[in-house]
C-alpha cells in the first residue's frame, strides 16, 4: 500500500469549525521545530503540501489534508484517510491568552474528535526527556480509547550516532524512527498507521 495522492483540505481552529467527521483521521503532533511538517511532506512525497517555518510555533491552526492510499486488492483499490497537522507545543513569543486558546482548542480536538484513531507523538531523538514530551505522552495514555493507538516517532536519527541510535531502539521497542532528510522509516510509519486504520483490507 502506498500514498498516490495528498491534498490540502481546510484549515480550522477547534473542533467546532472542523470537517465533518466521516473519516477516519491521523493526528500528527510534537513540540515545535521537531521535523512535523518536513515528515508530513516527506511521508506523502509532496514537497509543499505542509508548510514548515523557520519560526518555531507558527502553526497554529488545526490543519486537514485528505490522503489516498492505492492497495493491491482488485476488490477494494483504494482506501481514504484525513492526516492532520496539530499546532507544536512550546511556542515561542506568543502571549499567555493565545497561548491558552491554542491548548484549549488543541485538547478540544485530541478529546473529542470521534474519527480520530491514530496519535502519532513525534519526539526528537536527540532529546527523548523533555518535560513537554512527557507531559504528552501521559496525557495521550490517559485520554486515549480503545479505538485509538499511539505511535511513538523519533525523529532526526540522521543526527544521532550508530551506538545512540541503537540504545535509542532497544529503550524504545514500539518505536518508530525516521529521517526526513535520508528518507529513512518513513514506510515503516505508513505501515504502522495503515496497519491500525485498514487492518485486513491490506493485501
Amino acid at each position: 500500500m502506498k500514498i498516490v495522492e495528498a491534498q490540502f483540505l481546510t484549515s480550522a481552529q477547534s473542533i467546532s469549525d472542523s470537517p465533518t467527521p466521516d473519516r477516519a483521521e491521523v493526528a500528527f503532533l510534537g513540540r515545535s521545530n521537531v521535523g512535523k511538517s518536513s515528515l508530513l511532506n516527506t511521508l506523502t512525497n509532496r514537497k509543499g503540501l505542509a508548510k514548515s517555518s523557520s519560526t518555531p510555533g507558527k502553526t497554529q491552526l488545526i490543519n486537514y489534508f485528505e490522503i489516498k492510499f492505492k492497495t493491491e486488492s482488485e476488490e477494494v483499490p483504494y482506501l481514504f484517510a484525513r492526516f492532520v497537522d496539530l499546532p507544536g507545543f512550546g511556542y515561542a513569543r506568543v502571549s499567555k491568552s493565545l497561548k491558552a486558546a491554542w491548548n484549549k482548542n488543541l485538547t478540544g480536538y485530541l478529546e473529542q474528535r470521534q474519527n480520530l484513531q491514530v496519535f502519532v507523538h513525534l519526539i526528537d531523538a536527540r532529546h527523548i526527556d523533555l518535560a513537554v514530551d512527557k507531559n504528552v505522552d501521559e496525557f495521550l495514555r490517559t485520554h486515549k480509547r480503545g479505538d485509538q493507538i499511539i505511535i511513538n516517532a523519533f525523529t532526526k536519527i540522521d543526527k544521532l550516532k550508530q551506538n545512540d541510535l541503537q540504545k535509542l531502539k532497544r529503550a524504545y521497542p514500539e518505536g518508530i524512527f525516521v529521517s526526513n532528510l535520508k528518507k529513512r522509516g518513513m514506510q515503516d510509519l505508513q505501515d504502522a498507521i495503515t496497519g491500525h486504520l485498514f487492518g485486513n483490507h491490506i493485501s
